[in-house]
Formats: structure tokens, C-alpha cells, sequence
């Protein structure tokens, strides 16, 4: 279902692309000893939305940064919400079409704490060429209370004479008072008319005095009317010290 509605979106932004232009919206909020910095970048054919809000002493930093070339869209969205602790987030969207081709890459990070620290990164690059399509989508959060909580996704996709790529991450850190890390990275290349799907998923989750960490890596390669569909997954719940 995910893949279907994402691909509708492509072929739809694909189809506007010369109504589209630069659009970044940027929004910081702090109150009560609070800090928040929030900056979004949109260049080509991109939208860009950045959001950081801090209280009680919290620092939040969100960075987006979205940039179309040629046959391209790029959405990059960033949230950072810090009560006491430090949110960091960054997301990075790079999408571009070149002699033909067509390419679309969305990056959503999100970073959220109360009284402990969550850094997330997300970056999406996707990359078409003599009349081949690349999509690239990649999502990374991480969330703490009292502990640290560190994701980062990436999803990379190279699509080159009338080949299709198509690449998802996921990640996810989540903690309670313990540390959680996450890293997944999906790479996709379809050439000459070939099709590559790769799609990663990582999932880490601990509790007080625990530390999880979920490594995820998903590559796909086609070549020649070839069709290859790659999916890696790991999922890590550390949340009962044994005795």
C-alpha cells in the first residue's frame, strides 16, 4: 500500500514539475529558558519545512535542506522538540534528472526528548539519467526520555537509461532512560531498463541502564530487463536488566 501511494505521488510530481518552484518554511519556538534554532534551504524544484520548539531549559536544532535539478522534486521535513535535554534534527533531500530522466526524493526526520538527548538524521538522494527514474525516501526518528536516543537513515537511488530504482529506509531509537541506535541504509540501481527495489528497516528500543542498536543495510542492482527486489529488517528491544 506504502509503495502504491508513494509511486502515485512520484508520477503526479513528476507531471507538475514545471508549475513547481522553491518553497522553505522555517519555525522556531523556546519559552521558559528554552533555545530552539530552526533553518530550511530549498533550492530547484523543492520544498523544504523545517520545526524547532524547546522549553524548560531545552535546546532543539532542526535543519532542512532540499535541492532539485532538471526532472526533479525534493522534500525535506525536519522536527526537533526538546523539554530540558538537546533534539537534534537534520534532514536532506537530493533529487535529480538529467538528459531524460526522472527523480523524486522525500527525507522526514523527526528528533524529540524530554530531559535526555535524540539526535536524528535522514538524508534521501535520488538520481535519474537518460531517461531513467529514481525514487528515494527515507524516514528517521528518534525520541528519549532521559536517555540517548541516535537514528540515522539514508536512502540512495540511481536510475540510468530507462532504468527504475526505488529505495525506502526506516529508522527508528527509542530509549528510556538507556541508549538506543539505529542506522539503515536502502541503495537501488536499475540500468538499461532493469528494476531494483530495496527497502530497509531498523528498529532499536531500550530501557533504563539498557543499550539497543539495529544495523540495517538493503542493496538492490539491476541490469538489462532484469527485476530485483531487495528488503532487510532488524529489530532490537533490550528493556529488562538481567540479573
Amino acid at each position: 500500500m506504502k509503495a502504491s501511494i508513494y509511486t502515485t505521488g512520484f508520477a503526479c510530481f513528476c507531471g507538475a514539475l514545471t508549475a513547481l518552484g522553491a518553497s522553505a518554511t522555517s519555525v522556531s519556538v523556546a519559552s521558559n529558558g528554552g533555545s530552539a534554532s530552526s533553518t530550511a534551504t530549498a533550492r530547484g524544484n523543492a520544498d523544504a519545512t523545517s520545526y524547532a520548539s524547546a522549553i524548560n531549559g531545552g535546546r532543539a536544532v532542526s535543519n532542512a535542506d532540499a535541492f532539485a535539478r532538471g526532472r526533479a522534486g525534493a522534500v525535506a521535513n525536519s522536527v526537533a522538540m526538546a523539554d530540558r535535554g538537546l533534539a537534534v534534527s537534520d534532514s536532506r533531500a537530493t533529487a535529480r534528472g538529467r538528459f531524460g530522466g526522472r527523480a523524486f526524493s522525500r527525507s522526514d526526520s523527526v528528533a524529540a526528548t524530554v530531559g535526555g538527548v535524540a539526535i536524528s538524521r535522514s538524508n534521501a538522494d535520488a538520481l535519474g539519467r537518460f531517461f531513467g527514474d529514481a525514487e528515494s525516501e527515507s524516514l528517521s526518528t528518534a525520541t528519549s526520555i532521559g536517555g540517548v536516543a541516535v537514528s540515522d537513515g539514508e536512502a540512495i537511488s540511481d536510475g540510468l537509461h530507462g532504468g527504475r530504482a526505488v529505495s525506502v529506509s526506516d529508522s527508528l531509537a527509542d530509549t528510556w532512560g538507556g541508549v538506543a541506535h539505529s542506522r539503515v541504509r536502502a541503495v537501488s540501481s536499475g540500468e538499461r531498463y532493469g528494476e531494483a527495489r530495496s527497502n530497509g528497516v531498523g528498529i532499536s528500543v531500550s530501557g533504563r541502564g539498557r543499550t539497543s542498536r539495529a544495523d540495517v543495510t538493503a542493496v538492490g542492482r539491476s541490469y538489462r530487463f532484469g527485476r530485483t527486489h531487495s528488503d532487510a529488517s532488524a529489530v532490537e528491544i533490550r528493556t529488562v536488566r538481567r540479573r
